[in-house]
């Protein structure tokens, strides 16, 4: 019953689908995982006071990339633009920009 109570959101917001394992211990590994997956997601709506799917939805294109094209021999560094609302997230949770 607390499992089908906890669950469904965050299956459907982290797009869960059914997993089949085969041994003990994948599925212990898989429990393991999808429990841990749980608790951070619990604490980030807890720290933020966003649901899970728009703390995924505003991090999603967040991205670091580096391109070093030789330009007197200096790297040239390409960072994502951040929005106001992925560091809103960001600073509640004390993540310094890069």
């Amino acid at each position: 019953m607390a499992r089908r109570a906890i669950l469904p959101d965050v299956q459907n917001d982290l797009a869960a689908r059914p997993i089949f394992h085969h041994t003990r211990d994948a599925i212990e590994a898989h429990l393991t995982i999808v429990f841990t997956a749980l608790a951070i997601a619990r604490d980030l709506q807890a720290r933020t006071g966003w649901s899970i799917k728009r703390i995924i939805q505003t991090l999603q294109p967040l991205r670091h990339v580096t391109i070093t094209i030789t330009i007197n021999g200096h790297p040239i560094e390409a960072q994502p633009a951040i929005s106001d609302n992925t560091r809103e997230i960001l600073n509640t949770l004390g993540i310094p920009e890069h």
